[in-house]
């Protein structure tokens, strides 16, 4: 079977591109190697997702999404995509369950987190460890949360948390930030803001919640443990050292920058009929409401690509 559309990850922008290339009656399946969603579905609370209903989850939301796109006809399968090509007219896609071929493919992969890569980590995240200011920042109203990492996302996400916490520190490796002059200036003249230099977080720890972290010094070697203040109780780390791409498929195959996908503002890879969409893609802003509309753009794309080249 030849697909109309293949699209690679289920979560927003795959579910969002799946519903739109359903709805407009393509053969459309949806690969997805673990589960639908992406990072959404850790998030605890989407509260910035315009028409958010109340008390709406990661989960819930990515439910209704795919609700949403297996209704029009939408298929589903699980399975991990081992090889592409893509330069063909058709194209095909080579998973551990089998082989798709697809007369268009939307790259959805996503990206995830670079993190700290310390014992605790894992265990905790979403329970004070996480990995975006914007979703999570109002659970630390009035409390004190550790921003690790000194470029312009560190920087610039711990300004955005100085709205919300009473103080906020920033844990950086070295002794000097590695964000712009301009960006460095506002965060050195807001007074909730903090540095912790030459230093490197080595675990975190708590039962079932963040209640304290050691920190090294890199230059002398010195533990510190940072505990949670006894009235809070907890307190937050966001890690910001940057993100990886889950593009390791696709090297060589279309065309990458700093390992993200670039495409143009209608989606389209430098292959023709190839589409990428969400965080895999170049772009200044990754959110759910950005990826549904990148996955939406790249569905009405890939029907006009299918229109041109196969005389529909």
């Amino acid at each position: 079977m030849i697909y109309d559309v293949v699209i690679i990850g289920a979560g927003p922008a795959g579910l969002a591109a799946g519903l739109y290339a359903s709805r407009a009656r393509l053969k459309t399946l949806i690969l997805e190697k673990e589960k639908a969603g992406g990072q959404i579905v850790s998030t605890a609370e989407v509260a910035n997702y315009p028409g958010s209903i109340e008390d709406a989850t990661g989960p819930t939301l990515v439910a209704r999404m795919v609700e949403q796109a297996e209704e029009f006809g939408a298929e589903r399968v699980l399975d991990t995509i081992k090889e592409v090509e893509l330069e063909g007219k058709i194209k095909v896609l080579k998973g551990e369950k089998g082989e798709y071929q697809a007369k268009t493919v939307i790259i959805a992969t996503g990206a995830n987190p670079r993190p700290i890569g310390c014992p605790g980590e894992k265990e905790l995240t979403g329970r004070g460890v996480s990995y975006c200011a914007t979703c999570d920042a109002a659970f630390f109203e009035d409390m004190e949360v550790y921003v690790v990492g000194g470029g312009d996302t560190a920087v610039e996400e711990g300004m955005y948390l100085t709205k919300f916490a009473r103080k906020v520190t920033i844990i950086h490796r070295r002794d000097e930030l590695r964000a712009a002059k301009s960006i460095q200036e506002k965060a050195f003249s807001n007074d909730k803001m903090h540095f912790m230099w030459d230093s490197v977080v080595e675990e975190i720890k708590g039962d079932g919640i963040v209640e304290s972290m050691v920190v090294k010094n890199v230059k002398t070697g010195e533990l510190t443990e940072v505990f949670a203040d006894e009235d809070d109780g907890t307190f937050g780390i966001f890690p910001f050292i940057g993100f990886i791409p889950a593009t390791e498929l696709f090297i060589g195959k279309v065309e990458l920058k700093d390992e993200y996908i670039v495409t143009d503002e209608d989606m389209k890879t430098n292959i023709p009929g190839v589409f990428a969409a969400g965080d895999v893609r170049v772009k200044s802003l990754r959110q759910v409401v950005t990826a549904t509309a990148d996955g939406a753009i790249a569905a009405v794309q890939a029907e006009k690509y299918i229109n041109e080249v196969f005389d529909v």
